[in-house]
């Protein structure tokens, strides 16, 4: 049975911050495509691999891994808010294959997801619950990290499971590429921002979470203007990495360290473990051709902004 993947970048700056006419164009024609493919394809199931940003998970337990058996997304920077189609018995099936598989994955019954997951449902199917999906939550933000080794070990994981379902399954990785918006770190947090970080940003007022779009939307903007006021983007990286990805040599991205990437590409390029756990479970379910490949880098979003689509046939 035919598997598909997507990968795709996000960006909260999407309608707030926007490239060029030209620019902006250019990736809407992309999205459509992918739109379009998706609904040719017509998935059973999706199985969505996303970071999160603070909004969900927070150091008082910040796992590496998450499988959401529930979920609902909480509609930040104006992306879709409200419940994903989670079928729950599956994804705790899935829970267990992937433990069972010795990749340690904790296990959420009320997922709180932000635009990281709900941005590829929302331009892919137009809404959050209009398949069943199951969210699987990689950190890629709050050290310690996880290492690629780990997310590919962890998307393999789930392929060996998926291969036994006798369903269309639509993969889907969500993040990266190059970038470095001014997300808050424990270490150089003031007292208050740490108390969010530990866990009291789970709910924030309106006003301050207002506050943090617009310090995200400023920064973009002074970013564009200045490219040296925040990491700056690495284009030849992100056209590494998804060459690697496209040709199934994860494994050859295993020595590479977390701290390394940083200082290479930016601390928010690891949200490009979705994209490795994806490609992942992908390789371990048959062979694979990839049909569709694009590329920009785009400061207004802070971001390596890319994709990828591949197909495999099971054996």
């Amino acid at each position: 049975m035919t598997t598909m993947l997507h990968c795709m970048s996000h960006s909260p700056l999407v309608g707030h911050v926007d490239p060029e006419p030209a620019v902006l164009a250019e990736v809407e024609q992309m999205i459509a495509a992918a739109r379009a493919a998706v609904a040719e394809f017509d998935p059973d199931l999706v199985v969505l691999f996303a970071p999160d940003h603070y909004n969900g998970f927070f150091y008082d337990l910040m796992p590496s891994f998450c499988i959401g058996t529930e979920a609902y997304a909480i509609g930040d920077f104006g992306t879709m808010a409200g419940d994903l189609q989670v079928p729950q018995a599956l994804a705790e099936a899935l829970a267990a294959a992937v433990l069972e598989d010795g990749v340690d994955a904790a296990v959420s019954y009320r997922m709180q997801l932000d635009h990281g997951f709900a941005q590829p449902l929302e331009e892919l199917f137009g809404g959050l619950d209009t398949k069943p999906v199951i969210p699987i939550f990689i950190n890629s933000v709050a050290t310690p990290l996880p290492s690629f080794q780990r997310a590919r070990l962890l998307g393999e994981a789930v392929g060996r499971f998926l291969k036994g379902l006798n369903q269309k399954v639509l993969i889907l990785g969500s993040g990266g590429l190059s970038h470095q918006p001014p997300v808050p770190e424990l270490a150089t947090a003031n007292e208050h921002l740490q108390d969010r970080l530990k866990g009291s940003g789970r709910h924030l007022p309106a006003e301050e979470r207002e506050a943090r779009t617009q310090r995200v939307i400023q920064a973009a903007r002074r970013f564009v203007e200045d490219q040296t006021s925040l990491h700056p983007l690495h284009p030849q990286w992100d056209e590494f990495f998804m060459t690697q990805l496209a040709e199934n040599r994860l494994q050859e991205l295993d020595g590479m360290k977390n701290a390394e990437l940083s200082v290479l590409a930016g601390k928010s390029t690891h949200e490009v473990k979705a994209w490795v756990s994806a490609f992942a479970a992908l390789s371990v379910m048959g062979e694979f051709k990839v049909t569709a490949r694009y590329y920009r880098p785009i400061p207004e979003w802070i971001a390596g902004f890319g994709a990828l689509t591949a197909y495999t046939e099971e054996a």
